[in-house]
């Protein structure tokens, strides 16, 4: 559509008057042999496409009139020419579908206000809130980190699974660490195993599933558009909500997919608050879970991350150097969801974790029975009991830590093992689940970020978030113990 079409071949897209003045202005400018046509790179230039500018600063003696003919250009428009270009195409497009093509299911009235009142601030921020408290507090945290993990956890393996293993390992095996590798505390099948199975599969399971209900029914397209004024404050768009949408699923995953964003600057600032804020799907749960009895500390846990949220991204967005792109995305039709699609797709994600998420768990089973029988792991646990004072935790807590360092969700299973041993306070229950939200990404996002932005900035996100969020766990506590807060 953009290059120079022959009457014979059809018809020129014509854009508004300034740019087709441009365009005349820059192909007369235009002397070098291209492959294209110069209107073709005439538009590109328009559009400040790097390496066609490159080729005409090497090869154009005119070039300072061509690049002056862009930036008159460019001041006529509040929008980037690129976004301007764009929109006028896909206009001329839709003007040509309407005369050839004509659809059978209309938008419907309902369909109209739907897409106008989620987009809207006024509306739009209500509708989240209520998604959130559906889909995530009563469906996740309360069915599935509550009903479910109670079902499983509490019933099939603390009376049966466990106890039996137990027992039939004390009895066949007769070397003592064998036996602790397998069973008892830290044993690959009563607790690694425990863990994935038992607490965090039935959470990321009602995740997923709620997650699939949202992305058929096409609310996260209009979800980015309705947080994009926010987000352009902490230096993203709309578009970064994709990816910290899928960080509630899978923060490894979601760093992968912080890749579509168009600038250098938002993947690192993307990539560091997905690190650093964002809980994947099995911790959200088991956060939300351990929390849902406890309404004000739920409120405050939230509360204070989405400031550290914020926080954290505004800064950034001041420090880290780039240029902030424009915004635009297609917005799908609102349709009733499909079960056959969401099923599909929460079966693949089920797949997903347990082929990629569950060795993990194994693995990390192994380490800390490994660090159990050196006494590693209890110097460590002994090491850290000032940090853990500090934070106003019992020693017990630096078990969560230590989970925490080889999987974050791992670490949240321990804090609901220590709530479910009433060790600790509500208080306390809040100072820790802020911190380990905080805590430094697992070893498979580590890895993902050093593929993906790099040893030195994955080191750079690592070494900021280890110590800061030891920081904001201290002053949380600070500020609940001189306000007397009883949570």
């Amino acid at each position: 559509m953009s290059g120079n079409v022959s009457p014979d071949q059809g018809f020129a897209l014509q854009y508004d008057e300034p740019i087709e003045r441009a365009l005349t202005g820059i192909e007369k400018l235009l002397k070098a042999r291209y492959t294209f046509s110069k209107r073709m790179i005439a538009l590109l230039l328009l559009q400040e496409e790097a390496e066609i500018i490159k080729m005409a600063q090497l090869r154009e003696a005119s070039f300072p009139q061509i690049f002056a003919i862009i930036q008159n250009t460019r001041s006529k428009y509040k929008d980037p020419l690129r976004y301007v270009i764009t929109l006028q195409r896909q206009e001329k497009a839709n003007d040509i579908l309407s005369q050839v093509i004509s659809d059978s299911k209309k938008t419907t009235r309902l369909q109209s206000v739907l897409d106008r009142i989620t987009i809207q601030p006024l509306t739009g921020i209500p509708i989240l809130l209520v998604v959130l408290y559906y889909g995530l507090y009563k469906f996740v945290g309360q069915f599935g980190a509550g009903t479910l993990v109670d079902l499983i956890e509490g019933n099939l393996f603390e009376i049966y699974i466990n106890p039996w293993v137990n027992q039939f390992v004390a009895k066949t095996i007769p070397w003592h660490a064998l036996q602790t590798l397998l069973a008892f505390d830290y044993g690959i099948i009563t607790l690694g195993l425990r863990y994935a199975v038992a607490i965090i599969l039935p959470i990321v399971g009602t995740f997923f599933l709620a997650f699939s209900l949202l992305e058929d029914s096409g609310y996260l397209p209009r979800l980015a558009l309705l947080v994009d004024r926010l987000f352009k404050k902490i230096g993203l768009n709309g578009r970064a909500v994709i990816p910290m949408t899928l960080g509630f699923g899978c923060d490894t995953m979601a760093t992968l997919v912080s890749r579509t964003l168009e600038t250098k600057r938002e993947r690192v600032i993307a990539t560091l608050l997905l690190a650093l804020a964002i809980p994947c799907s099995a911790q959200l749960g088991v956060m939300i879970g351990l929390l849902s009895g406890r309404p004000l500390a739920l409120a405050t846990w939230a509360g204070f991350v989405i400031l550290v949220f914020l926080l954290v991204g505004y800064l950034a967005a001041k420090i880290i150097p780039g240029e902030m792109p424009a915004f635009y995305m297609e917005l799908p039709p609102l349709r009733l969801p499909r079960i056959s699609n969401i099923l599909e797709k929460t079966i693949s994600r089920m797949q997903w974790y347990f082929l990629e998420i569950v060795p993990f768990f194994i693995l990390a089973s192994v380490l800390i029975w490994a660090g159990n029988i050196t006494g590693i792991f209890d110097a460590i646990i002994n090491g850290t009991a000032p940090l853990m004072q500090a934070l106003g935790l019992p020693t017990e807590a630096a078990e969560v830590f230590l989970f925490g360092f080889f999987r974050r969700d791992y670490g949240a299973a321990g804090l609901y093992d220590l709530q479910k041993g009433g060790v600790l306070s509500g208080v306390q229950l809040v100072v820790a689940s802020v911190t380990l939200t905080l805590f430094v990404p697992c070893i498979a996002q580590f890895a993902i970020m050093i593929k993906e932005r790099g040893w030195k900035t994955a080191l750079a996100i690592a070494g900021f978030i280890f110590p800061f969020a030891f920081l904001c766990g201290y002053i949380l506590n600070l500020i609940l113990s001189l306000l007397g807060v009883v949570l």
